[in-house]
Protein backbone atom coordinates (compact mmCIF):
# COMPACT_ATOMS: atom_id res chain seq x y z
CA UNK A 1 0.00 0.00 0.00
CA UNK A 2 2.95 2.22 0.81
CA UNK A 3 4.21 2.03 -2.62
CA UNK A 4 0.81 2.97 -4.29
CA UNK A 5 0.56 6.32 -2.33
CA UNK A 6 3.79 7.29 -2.95
CA UNK A 7 3.44 6.56 -7.06
CA UNK A 8 0.30 8.44 -6.32
CA UNK A 9 -0.16 12.22 -8.23
CA UNK A 10 -2.42 15.29 -7.78
CA UNK A 11 -5.04 15.85 -10.45
CA UNK A 12 -3.47 18.82 -12.06
CA UNK A 13 0.48 16.94 -11.77
CA UNK A 14 -1.08 14.39 -14.25
CA UNK A 15 0.76 14.64 -17.32
CA UNK A 16 1.55 17.86 -16.85
CA UNK A 17 5.42 18.90 -17.95
CA UNK A 18 7.83 19.41 -15.18
CA UNK A 19 9.73 22.53 -16.98
CA UNK A 20 11.53 22.96 -13.81
CA UNK A 21 13.51 20.27 -14.23
CA UNK A 22 15.38 21.72 -17.56
CA UNK A 23 16.44 24.66 -15.49
CA UNK A 24 20.12 23.18 -13.65
CA UNK A 25 23.11 24.90 -12.88
CA UNK A 26 26.15 26.05 -14.45
CA UNK A 27 29.81 25.36 -13.63
CA UNK A 28 29.86 28.38 -11.18
CA UNK A 29 26.88 27.49 -9.34
CA UNK A 30 24.28 30.05 -10.71
CA UNK A 31 21.24 29.13 -12.29
CA UNK A 32 21.15 32.61 -14.63
CA UNK A 33 21.90 30.76 -17.60
CA UNK A 34 19.64 28.47 -17.85
CA UNK A 35 16.97 30.74 -16.90
CA UNK A 36 17.83 33.20 -19.93
CA UNK A 37 17.80 30.09 -22.13
CA UNK A 38 14.60 28.55 -20.86
CA UNK A 39 13.01 31.81 -21.39
CA UNK A 40 14.56 32.89 -24.83
CA UNK A 41 13.23 29.69 -25.81
CA UNK A 42 9.47 29.96 -25.00
CA UNK A 43 9.41 33.84 -25.82
CA UNK A 44 10.67 31.90 -29.29
CA UNK A 45 8.23 29.12 -29.39
CA UNK A 46 4.94 31.73 -28.74
CA UNK A 47 6.74 34.36 -31.21
CA UNK A 48 6.56 31.41 -34.45
CA UNK A 49 3.44 30.12 -33.48
CA UNK A 50 2.39 33.83 -34.67
CA UNK A 51 1.25 34.22 -38.30
CA UNK A 52 4.74 36.21 -39.60
CA UNK A 53 3.42 39.07 -42.09
CA UNK A 54 -0.53 37.98 -41.55
CA UNK A 55 -2.86 40.90 -42.33
CA UNK A 56 -4.19 41.74 -38.93
CA UNK A 57 -7.59 43.17 -37.80
CA UNK A 58 -6.63 46.51 -36.12
CA UNK A 59 -9.80 47.76 -34.95
CA UNK A 60 -11.24 44.49 -32.96
CA UNK A 61 -14.86 44.29 -31.71
CA UNK A 62 -14.45 41.68 -28.62
CA UNK A 63 -16.91 40.56 -26.80
CA UNK A 64 -15.65 38.72 -23.50
CA UNK A 65 -18.33 35.83 -21.99
CA UNK A 66 -17.92 35.24 -18.26
CA UNK A 67 -19.87 32.42 -16.43
CA UNK A 68 -21.12 33.44 -13.47
CA UNK A 69 -22.73 29.82 -12.44
CA UNK A 70 -22.10 28.23 -9.56
CA UNK A 71 -19.52 26.01 -10.64
CA UNK A 72 -17.35 29.60 -10.33
CA UNK A 73 -17.88 28.97 -6.82
CA UNK A 74 -14.90 26.52 -6.81
CA UNK A 75 -11.71 27.38 -4.79
CA UNK A 76 -9.51 25.45 -7.26
CA UNK A 77 -8.81 29.14 -8.02
CA UNK A 78 -7.71 30.98 -5.17
CA UNK A 79 -10.07 32.84 -3.48
CA UNK A 80 -12.37 31.16 -6.03
CA UNK A 81 -12.62 31.34 -9.81
CA UNK A 82 -14.63 33.90 -9.78
CA UNK A 83 -12.70 36.61 -8.13
CA UNK A 84 -9.47 35.50 -9.83
CA UNK A 85 -10.90 35.77 -13.40
CA UNK A 86 -12.33 39.25 -11.80
CA UNK A 87 -8.85 39.83 -10.86
CA UNK A 88 -6.78 38.97 -14.06
CA UNK A 89 -9.72 40.46 -16.42
CA UNK A 90 -9.29 43.66 -15.30
CA UNK A 91 -5.70 43.60 -16.20
CA UNK A 92 -6.29 42.19 -19.08
CA UNK A 93 -8.29 44.89 -20.06
CA UNK A 94 -5.92 47.80 -19.38
CA UNK A 95 -3.58 45.87 -21.59
CA UNK A 96 -5.72 45.11 -23.87
CA UNK A 97 -6.67 49.01 -24.71
CA UNK A 98 -2.89 49.88 -24.47
CA UNK A 99 -2.02 47.41 -27.45
CA UNK A 100 -5.15 47.81 -28.68
CA UNK A 101 -6.78 51.70 -28.09
CA UNK A 102 -8.50 51.95 -31.17
CA UNK A 103 -10.80 48.82 -30.73
CA UNK A 104 -13.66 48.07 -28.45
CA UNK A 105 -14.74 45.27 -25.78
CA UNK A 106 -18.25 44.17 -24.36
CA UNK A 107 -18.61 41.72 -21.79
CA UNK A 108 -21.27 39.23 -21.47
CA UNK A 109 -22.38 37.32 -17.99
CA UNK A 110 -24.45 33.97 -18.26
CA UNK A 111 -26.16 32.27 -15.12
CA UNK A 112 -29.30 30.72 -14.40
CA UNK A 113 -29.88 29.26 -17.89
CA UNK A 114 -29.34 33.41 -19.03
CA UNK A 115 -27.16 35.70 -20.68
CA UNK A 116 -27.12 39.03 -19.94
CA UNK A 117 -24.99 41.97 -21.25
CA UNK A 118 -22.72 43.56 -18.43
CA UNK A 119 -21.49 46.46 -20.68
CA UNK A 120 -21.80 47.26 -24.29
CA UNK A 121 -19.37 47.61 -26.23
CA UNK A 122 -16.94 50.69 -25.80
CA UNK A 123 -13.52 51.62 -25.96
CA UNK A 124 -13.37 52.52 -22.33
CA UNK A 125 -11.33 50.53 -20.37
CA UNK A 126 -12.90 52.01 -17.06
CA UNK A 127 -16.23 51.79 -17.96
CA UNK A 128 -15.78 47.62 -17.95
CA UNK A 129 -13.40 47.50 -14.78
CA UNK A 130 -15.73 49.70 -13.28
CA UNK A 131 -18.91 47.08 -14.08
CA UNK A 132 -17.03 44.19 -13.03
CA UNK A 133 -16.38 45.32 -9.44
CA UNK A 134 -20.08 45.18 -8.83
CA UNK A 135 -19.90 41.34 -9.70
CA UNK A 136 -17.99 40.30 -6.60
CA UNK A 137 -21.04 40.43 -4.76
CA UNK A 138 -23.08 38.46 -7.82
CA UNK A 139 -25.40 35.90 -6.58
CA UNK A 140 -23.02 32.43 -8.09
CA UNK A 141 -26.58 29.81 -8.92
CA UNK A 142 -27.77 27.73 -11.74
CA UNK A 143 -25.95 26.41 -14.77
CA UNK A 144 -24.45 28.66 -17.39
CA UNK A 145 -25.88 29.03 -21.79
CA UNK A 146 -23.28 29.15 -24.38
CA UNK A 147 -25.60 29.08 -26.37
CA UNK A 148 -27.85 32.06 -25.01
CA UNK A 149 -24.52 33.94 -24.73
CA UNK A 150 -23.38 33.85 -28.40
CA UNK A 151 -26.86 35.22 -29.81
CA UNK A 152 -26.78 37.83 -27.51
CA UNK A 153 -22.91 39.00 -28.84
CA UNK A 154 -24.32 38.41 -32.97
CA UNK A 155 -27.18 40.81 -32.15
CA UNK A 156 -24.19 43.67 -31.74
CA UNK A 157 -21.63 42.37 -33.55
CA UNK A 158 -23.69 41.37 -36.89
CA UNK A 159 -24.45 44.90 -37.28
CA UNK A 160 -20.82 46.19 -37.52
CA UNK A 161 -19.05 47.31 -41.03
CA UNK A 162 -17.24 44.43 -42.88
CA UNK A 163 -13.87 45.74 -42.26
CA UNK A 164 -14.19 45.52 -38.25
CA UNK A 165 -12.63 42.53 -36.61
CA UNK A 166 -15.30 40.56 -34.82
CA UNK A 167 -14.00 37.98 -31.78
CA UNK A 168 -15.83 36.22 -29.15
CA UNK A 169 -13.69 35.32 -26.18
CA UNK A 170 -15.09 32.76 -23.67
CA UNK A 171 -14.40 32.18 -19.70
CA UNK A 172 -16.36 28.75 -18.74
CA UNK A 173 -15.65 27.22 -15.11
CA UNK A 174 -18.75 24.98 -15.78
CA UNK A 175 -18.60 21.56 -17.52
CA UNK A 176 -22.54 21.71 -19.13
CA UNK A 177 -24.40 24.17 -20.37
CA UNK A 178 -28.14 24.72 -20.42
CA UNK A 179 -28.74 25.26 -24.05
CA UNK A 180 -32.75 25.78 -25.79
CA UNK A 181 -31.51 24.83 -28.99
CA UNK A 182 -28.90 23.71 -31.05
CA UNK A 183 -25.65 24.92 -30.21
CA UNK A 184 -23.83 23.56 -32.94
CA UNK A 185 -25.95 25.43 -35.54
CA UNK A 186 -25.39 28.73 -33.40
CA UNK A 187 -21.74 28.44 -34.02
CA UNK A 188 -22.03 27.50 -37.35
CA UNK A 189 -23.75 30.48 -38.30
CA UNK A 190 -21.64 32.61 -36.17
CA UNK A 191 -18.37 31.69 -38.32
CA UNK A 192 -16.54 29.30 -40.27
CA UNK A 193 -13.31 27.48 -38.54
CA UNK A 194 -11.47 30.63 -37.75
CA UNK A 195 -8.49 28.49 -36.00
CA UNK A 196 -9.42 30.05 -32.94
CA UNK A 197 -7.60 28.63 -29.42
CA UNK A 198 -9.50 26.63 -26.65
CA UNK A 199 -7.08 25.88 -22.92
CA UNK A 200 -7.47 24.66 -19.86
CA UNK A 201 -5.84 26.15 -17.18
CA UNK A 202 -3.74 25.19 -14.30
CA UNK A 203 -3.55 27.71 -12.03
CA UNK A 204 -3.30 31.96 -12.01
CA UNK A 205 -0.45 31.90 -13.78
CA UNK A 206 -1.05 29.82 -15.88
CA UNK A 207 -4.40 31.44 -16.41
CA UNK A 208 -2.99 34.95 -17.24
CA UNK A 209 -0.76 33.38 -19.70
CA UNK A 210 -4.19 32.38 -21.76
CA UNK A 211 -5.48 35.72 -21.38
CA UNK A 212 -2.04 37.73 -22.70
CA UNK A 213 -2.63 35.52 -26.09
CA UNK A 214 -5.73 37.21 -27.08
CA UNK A 215 -3.80 40.35 -26.40
CA UNK A 216 -2.02 41.05 -29.97
CA UNK A 217 -4.48 41.33 -32.87
CA UNK A 218 -5.71 38.06 -34.90
CA UNK A 219 -4.70 37.59 -38.17
CA UNK A 220 -7.45 38.99 -39.99
CA UNK A 221 -10.21 37.66 -43.35
CA UNK A 222 -7.57 38.10 -46.27
CA UNK A 223 -10.59 38.07 -48.47
CA UNK A 224 -11.24 41.63 -46.97
CA UNK A 225 -10.63 44.27 -49.11
CA UNK A 226 -8.67 47.46 -47.73
CA UNK A 227 -11.35 50.16 -46.38
CA UNK A 228 -10.97 53.36 -46.28
CA UNK A 229 -12.01 54.54 -42.43
CA UNK A 230 -12.57 57.82 -41.37
CA UNK A 231 -11.31 58.78 -38.00
CA UNK A 232 -11.65 62.55 -36.34
CA UNK A 233 -9.08 63.79 -34.15
CA UNK A 234 -10.83 66.53 -31.66
CA UNK A 235 -9.86 69.15 -29.70
CA UNK A 236 -10.11 69.96 -25.98
CA UNK A 237 -12.56 72.55 -24.90
CA UNK A 238 -9.68 74.09 -23.07
CA UNK A 239 -8.09 75.15 -26.27
CA UNK A 240 -10.81 77.07 -27.26
CA UNK A 241 -12.74 80.72 -25.96
CA UNK A 242 -14.81 80.73 -22.60
CA UNK A 243 -17.72 81.12 -24.71
CA UNK A 244 -17.27 77.72 -26.39
CA UNK A 245 -16.33 75.90 -23.24
CA UNK A 246 -19.22 76.41 -21.00
CA UNK A 247 -20.99 73.84 -19.15
CA UNK A 248 -22.60 70.80 -21.63
CA UNK A 249 -23.83 67.70 -21.66
CA UNK A 250 -20.94 65.26 -22.20
CA UNK A 251 -22.58 62.91 -24.80
CA UNK A 252 -20.92 59.80 -23.79
CA UNK A 253 -23.44 59.85 -20.67
CA UNK A 254 -26.39 60.99 -23.00
CA UNK A 255 -29.48 58.46 -22.61
CA UNK A 256 -28.29 57.51 -19.43
CA UNK A 257 -30.12 57.84 -15.79
CA UNK A 258 -30.54 61.20 -14.62
CA UNK A 259 -27.51 60.37 -11.74
CA UNK A 260 -25.38 59.39 -14.05
CA UNK A 261 -25.36 62.65 -16.73
CA UNK A 262 -22.79 65.10 -16.43
CA UNK A 263 -22.42 68.64 -16.98
CA UNK A 264 -19.07 69.95 -17.73
CA UNK A 265 -16.77 72.75 -19.08
CA UNK A 266 -13.95 70.26 -20.88
CA UNK A 267 -13.88 67.52 -22.93
CA UNK A 268 -13.19 67.05 -26.39
CA UNK A 269 -14.93 67.98 -29.07
CA UNK A 270 -16.09 66.58 -32.42
CA UNK A 271 -14.72 67.68 -35.18
CA UNK A 272 -17.74 67.39 -37.08
CA UNK A 273 -20.68 67.79 -35.32
CA UNK A 274 -19.11 69.53 -32.20
CA UNK A 275 -20.60 67.34 -29.89
CA UNK A 276 -18.58 67.14 -26.38
CA UNK A 277 -16.76 63.45 -24.95
CA UNK A 278 -15.39 63.08 -21.88
CA UNK A 279 -12.42 60.60 -22.78
CA UNK A 280 -10.86 59.20 -25.79
CA UNK A 281 -10.86 57.19 -27.76
CA UNK A 282 -14.86 57.22 -28.66
CA UNK A 283 -17.65 56.51 -31.62
CA UNK A 284 -19.55 60.17 -31.63
CA UNK A 285 -23.05 59.14 -30.25
CA UNK A 286 -24.04 62.15 -32.24
CA UNK A 287 -22.66 61.17 -35.69
CA UNK A 288 -20.96 58.07 -35.29
CA UNK A 289 -17.28 59.70 -36.87
CA UNK A 290 -14.84 57.63 -34.56
CA UNK A 291 -12.54 59.90 -32.35
CA UNK A 292 -9.47 59.62 -31.12
CA UNK A 293 -5.60 60.53 -30.41
CA UNK A 294 -2.50 60.92 -32.59
CA UNK A 295 -0.74 58.67 -29.69
CA UNK A 296 -3.94 55.56 -30.34
CA UNK A 297 -2.89 55.56 -33.46
CA UNK A 298 0.94 55.44 -32.95
CA UNK A 299 -0.01 52.80 -30.59
CA UNK A 300 -1.70 50.60 -33.15
CA UNK A 301 0.39 51.36 -35.53
CA UNK A 302 3.59 49.26 -34.73
CA UNK A 303 1.66 46.14 -35.32
CA UNK A 304 1.18 46.61 -39.07
CA UNK A 305 5.18 46.81 -38.85
CA UNK A 306 6.78 45.00 -36.62
CA UNK A 307 10.38 45.12 -35.33
CA UNK A 308 12.84 42.15 -36.94
CA UNK A 309 14.04 39.43 -34.80
CA UNK A 310 17.71 40.24 -33.17
CA UNK A 311 20.28 37.80 -34.21
CA UNK A 312 22.24 36.24 -31.41
CA UNK A 313 25.65 37.44 -31.09
CA UNK A 314 27.84 34.62 -31.37
CA UNK A 315 31.44 35.53 -30.86
CA UNK A 316 32.86 37.10 -27.55
CA UNK A 317 35.28 39.01 -28.41
CA UNK A 318 35.40 41.90 -28.38
CA UNK A 319 33.53 42.83 -25.75
CA UNK A 320 29.92 44.23 -26.67
CA UNK A 321 28.53 47.11 -24.65
CA UNK A 322 24.68 46.80 -24.91
CA UNK A 323 23.27 50.34 -26.90
CA UNK A 324 20.07 50.31 -24.74
CA UNK A 325 21.47 49.91 -20.85
CA UNK A 326 25.11 50.87 -21.86
CA UNK A 327 26.65 47.62 -19.80
CA UNK A 328 29.14 45.07 -21.48
CA UNK A 329 28.92 42.11 -22.01
CA UNK A 330 31.46 40.59 -19.10
CA UNK A 331 29.57 42.91 -16.39
CA UNK A 332 26.24 41.37 -17.54
CA UNK A 333 27.19 37.85 -18.49
CA UNK A 334 24.33 37.86 -20.53
CA UNK A 335 24.08 36.80 -23.99
CA UNK A 336 23.75 39.97 -26.73
CA UNK A 337 21.62 39.90 -29.45
CA UNK A 338 22.36 42.45 -32.52
CA UNK A 339 19.81 44.44 -34.80
CA UNK A 340 20.23 43.69 -38.59
CA UNK A 341 19.69 47.30 -39.71
CA UNK A 342 21.68 49.79 -37.63
CA UNK A 343 24.24 46.62 -36.76
CA UNK A 344 23.77 47.82 -32.85
CA UNK A 345 24.13 45.02 -30.28
CA UNK A 346 21.45 44.94 -27.21
CA UNK A 347 21.47 42.46 -23.56
CA UNK A 348 18.38 40.15 -23.44
CA UNK A 349 16.49 42.63 -21.35
CA UNK A 350 17.30 45.35 -23.67
CA UNK A 351 15.93 42.75 -26.48
CA UNK A 352 12.65 41.79 -24.47
CA UNK A 353 12.05 45.24 -23.62
CA UNK A 354 12.25 46.47 -27.48
CA UNK A 355 10.15 43.81 -29.16
CA UNK A 356 7.50 43.58 -26.38
CA UNK A 357 7.00 47.29 -25.10
CA UNK A 358 9.42 49.86 -26.99
CA UNK A 359 8.38 48.49 -30.38
CA UNK A 360 11.19 50.42 -31.63
CA UNK A 361 14.87 50.06 -32.15
CA UNK A 362 16.53 52.94 -30.30
CA UNK A 363 20.14 52.42 -32.39
CA UNK A 364 17.12 52.98 -36.16
CA UNK A 365 15.81 55.93 -34.25
CA UNK A 366 19.09 57.41 -33.62
CA UNK A 367 20.29 56.49 -36.86
CA UNK A 368 19.12 59.08 -39.66
CA UNK A 369 20.17 56.65 -42.30
CA UNK A 370 17.96 53.80 -41.41
CA UNK A 371 15.57 55.94 -39.76
CA UNK A 372 14.91 57.76 -43.27
CA UNK A 373 14.97 54.23 -44.77
CA UNK A 374 12.18 52.94 -43.27
CA UNK A 375 9.91 55.72 -43.16
CA UNK A 376 10.22 55.59 -47.03
CA UNK A 377 9.15 52.29 -46.63
CA UNK A 378 5.95 52.54 -44.31
CA UNK A 379 5.28 55.65 -47.22
CA UNK A 380 5.88 53.35 -49.92
CA UNK A 381 3.41 50.68 -48.28
CA UNK A 382 1.04 52.55 -47.42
Amino acid sequence: MADEDDKKEYRWETGYEKTWEAIKEDDNGFLNESIEEYTRTIRKRLQLDKNVGARLGMMRHLYVILDCSESMMNQDLKPTRLLCSLKLLENFIEEFFYQNPISQMGIITTRNKRAEKLSELSGNPKKHIQEMKALDKLSLTGEPSLQNSIELALKSLKLLPPHASREVLIIMGSLTTCDPGDINATIERMASITGGDYSVVLDDKHYKDQLSTHIDPPPAATRLDAALIRMGFPHHALHLSATDSSMSLCMCHAGTTEMSMKLMSTGYLCPQCLSKHCELPVECRACGLTLVSAPHLARSYHYLFPIEHFQKVVDSVPLHRCYGCQKQSEQLNKKMYICNKCKQVFCMECEIFIHESLHTCPGCATNPETYHRSQDCIQSTN
